[in-house]
């Protein structure tokens, strides 16, 4: 019996020749991750263990991002925190303002993370970096804190599913949309604690950034992780972005799966995650006359290069609908400059919106967009409960950029065709 894509990785973390779903492992970690909310609890943990240091200064990245730039003085107290632990430990991989970027589009972008390593963060959309086949998940504070004390963590064994994509996307679908309708078809909890392989040659078609969006949402479906085969496209972000060695591994083709899944991708439509769970999808062809007050372009989902020219390219030359906020968000300095090399920036200020430093902001409702009662935001975010970005009568809205762009100037949900 053989060994999913992530077994290979997680038994080479763990020094063992093989691996089996359920089986409880102890790993070397590769990268342990943390942010300006997450980092402070952790760091309070270590103070418990009686030990000095960190196990690896080069191997923990820390990055404010949520609440920064501070919002307000408790946020600045958790900043500070982070800041001075960093200094303290002389933490290689710390992001001050001015460095600084949404995590989980700055470390890839850093080249912090390459195929094969085994990634922990404490924030919940670490999977992000299985786009890049590699083995990342999110844990708590407790357990950030172990990682950095000692590069290790235990995890039990997850069993996976698979998802063969097929056909070449159409205009205007991204990777949002293949991710939103597979968190409709499976539910919030149809992969729980499992890993979601990603193959079939429909995978050729997907941009790094559209791996990037996918993965990021595996565990808005209750994913450990979400992760993807390392090929040309892969190689070729990791040779732009890295001088880091890497390990290449692929599921055997013995390996067992819990389920199979194939994704057409040519015949998906804009898709839409209405209130107040990512599986409450629709499409045109049911979405109605849904009017909205706010639009973010932005997040750890897609804040990217990518979704900053598809956002412009619907915007140009058009403006937002009398009465709408639009607040786009470039997820890093890198990608804020290069929008503004590009003349992006030039365009979003002429189409209506303000653009802000890169930011989590209001995502997780923190600040720059929180929604008033009634309100109702679409949003290129990866979460919609209730409360997430505001009031609890508000309303989001999940969806790509073009999605976004088009109902920012019709203000109402809508897709690119109508424009």
């Amino acid at each position: 019996m053989g060994m999913t894509m992530t077994q290979k990785i997680l038994a080479h973390g763990a020094g063992l020749e093989k691996v089996e779903a359920g089986q409880l492992i102890m790993c070397d970690l590769d990268l342990v991750l943390g942010n300006d909310i997450t980092s402070p609890v952790a760091i309070k943990e270590m103070a418990k263990f009686n030990k000095e240091g960190v196990f690896d200064k080069d191997k923990i990245a820390l990055v404010p991002d949520h609440f920064v730039p501070n919002k307000d003085i408790k946020s600045a107290e958790h900043c500070k925190c982070v800041r001075e632990f960093a200094r303290k430990n002389d933490i290689t991989n710390y992001f001050e303002v001015g460095e600084m970027g949404i995590e989980h589009a700055l470390l890839p972008e850093k080249g912090l993370t390459v195929p094969g390593d085994v990634i922990i963060g404490a924030d919940s959309h670490t999977c992000t970096y299985g786009a890049l086949g590699a083995f990342s998940t999110g844990v708590g504070s407790t357990d950030m804190a172990a990682g950095m004390a000692t590069g290790k963590a235990w995890f039990k064994v997850p069993s996976a599913i698979k998802f063969v994509l097929e056909g070449k996307p159409a205009p205007y679908i991204t990777g949002k949309d293949v991710i939103l309708h597979i968190i409709g078809m499976i539910g919030v909890d149809g992969a729980l604690y499992r890993s979601m392989e990603f193959t079939g040659e429909g995978v050729s078609y997907l941009s790094m950034d559209d791996r990037f969006t996918i993965s990021n949402m595996a565990i808005e479906a209750g994913g450990k992780n979400g992760i993807f085969p390392v090929d040309e496209k892969t190689v070729e972000y990791l040779k732009e972005h890295t001088k880091r060695e890497w390990t290449a591994f692929e599921a055997d083709e013995d390996a067992v799966y819990d389920e199979e899944y194939v994704i057409e991708l040519d015949k998906l439509k804009p898709t839409v995650s209405f209130p107040h769970l990512p599986e409450n999808t629709h499409t045109p062809d049911d979405w109605g006359d849904v009017k909205i007050d706010q639009v973010v372009i932005g997040s750890c989902t897609n804040g990217r290069i990518s979704d900053m020219r598809e956002a412009a390219e619907l915007l140009k030359g058009r403006h937002i609908a009398k009465g709408i906020r639009c607040i786009i968000i470039p997820a890093t300095q890198s990608v804020y400059m290069q929008a503004m090399e590009e003349g992006l920036l030039k365009t979003f200020i002429e189409a209506g919106a303000v653009v802000s430093t890169p930011t989590c902001g209001p995502c997780l409702g923190g600040y720059m967009g929180i929604l008033a009662e009634g309100e109702r935001c679409v949003s290129t975010t990866n979460r919609n409960f209730v409360g997430r970005m505001g009031h609890i009568n508000s309303e989001i809205y999940l969806a790509s950029p073009y999605v976004a762009a088009a109902s920012a100037v019709l203000g109402k949900i809508a897709s690119p065709d109508e424009l």
